[in-house]
């Protein structure tokens, strides 16, 4: 048996939602389909270690027949840890379509019904079965989406999210987990939390995840945090919902009842710009059929580069369709300890010898090289 499956056999059982629980993890699924790959991830330098990002799962959760996919991926990835030197995965937000419905839509895949055919309690059961490929394997990290809050669309700050992603739930945050801050309900959860990580070459690197537009004492407490003693020459990446639209436009305003709460736009202005350390800002929530990855670069205050990545493939096989292909953005940060190289791959499309041929994305919006800044 492998030593990442009985933690992770023990962690599903223990987040089911209530009366509801989730079968066991089967060892086959931490193994991906046996196919003779023509082109399977690598690492360019074997010193090299990996980021995976998940975009927004929210169509592969709000419709029953794409569910096995987003558990595919996450399969995919825990089975990757020492192939590509994986230390993490991250996933942009919006787990779910709707946060607290008792029924559905009554969608239906391919032919209309965008809001799906899952009830909330069956979205988040999923969503966190999905995860349990990764609990004692990777300590993963969450943002927060719109979608993940209200009753479809951030009517108001309740989710059920910290229903189902305790601090308890996953063993390896206890070694990565170093800051929380209280959600909007007063209440501690991982919403807005810091992940530490270190690397011979990279020294040592801050991975902060905040909730859906963000409120004021939360880019207080993140601004406080990265500038303190203890993590003032840290690298720092943001991992936020919400922060550029397809056009690559850093976010000004949004049609969502929470408030107070800030916006791309603020977030780069009162947290990112000033800083000494952030060097890359993760994204999700924008998208279309036609786009699932944008970035860009700014310079913050300092003068330094600052790069945005929004990756999101949700609408990007329609929005009825299966939930965005099976896309990941692929991060491999080098030892030289400032080149990031981004590609774009779909262990979907690598299951079947039929379709590997597509399984890689290699336009400049898919596959690029990032500089990062030294740390301060």
């Amino acid at each position: 048996m492998s030593r990442f499956l009985l933690p992770a056999l023990l962690t599903c059982s223990l987040v089911a939602a209530p009366r509801e629980s989730h079968p066991p993890t089967d060892q086959r699924h931490f193994h991906p389909p046996d196919v003779a790959l023509e082109d399977p991830p690598r690492l360019e330098n074997p010193d090299s270690f990996s980021l995976i990002v998940l975009g927004d799962p929210q169509s592969y959760t709000k419709f029953d027949l794409n569910q096995p996919i987003f558990e595919l991926m996450t399969a995919w990835a825990a089975a990757q840890k020492d192939q590509l030197r994986v230390k993490t995965v991250l996933c942009t937000g919006d787990l779910v379509e709707q946060n607290d419905l008792l029924t559905t839509h009554g969608g239906t895949l391919y032919e209309g019904g965008r809001n799906g055919n899952q009830t909330s309690q069956q979205q988040w059961a999923n969503v966190s079965r999905a995860f349990c490929r990764l609990d004692a394997v990777y300590p993963y990290i969450l943002a927060t989406g719109n979608h993940d809050y209200g009753y479809e669309n951030a009517e108001n700050r309740q989710s059920r999210f910290s229903q189902y992603f305790t601090p308890a739930r996953n063993a390896l945050w206890n070694e990565t987990l170093v800051a929380t801050t209280s959600n909007a309900l007063g209440t501690a959860s991982l919403e807005n939390a810091a992940y530490q990580f270190h690397d011979p070459n990279w020294g040592s690197l801050l991975i902060v995840s905040l909730e859906f537009a963000p409120r004021d004492e939360v880019l207080d407490w993140a601004s406080r945090l990265i500038s303190s003693d203890r993590f003032e020459h840290h690298r720092v990446i943001l991992l936020t919902h919400s922060f550029l639209d397809t056009s690559g436009a850093i976010i000004e305003s949004a049609p969502y009842a929470v408030a107070p709460a800030n916006q791309g736009v603020q977030v780069w202005e009162r947290l990112v710009r000033p800083s000494h350390n952030i060097g890359l800002v993760i994204c999700g929530h924008s998208g279309d059929p036609q786009t699932m990855s944008v970035s860009r670069t700014e310079r913050n205050a300092d003068g330094q580069d600052v790069h945005l990545m929004m990756f999101n493939p949700q609408a990007i096989s329609g929005w009825n369709g299966n939930g965005g292909d099976g896309w990941l953005r692929l991060l491999e940060f080098q030892p030289d300890g400032q080149t990031v190289k981004a590609r774009t791959y779909s262990p979907l499309f690598a299951a079947s010898q039929t379709t590997e041929a597509f399984s890689w994305k290699h336009d400049a919006a898919h596959e690029f090289t990032l500089t990062l800044a030294p740390a301060p």
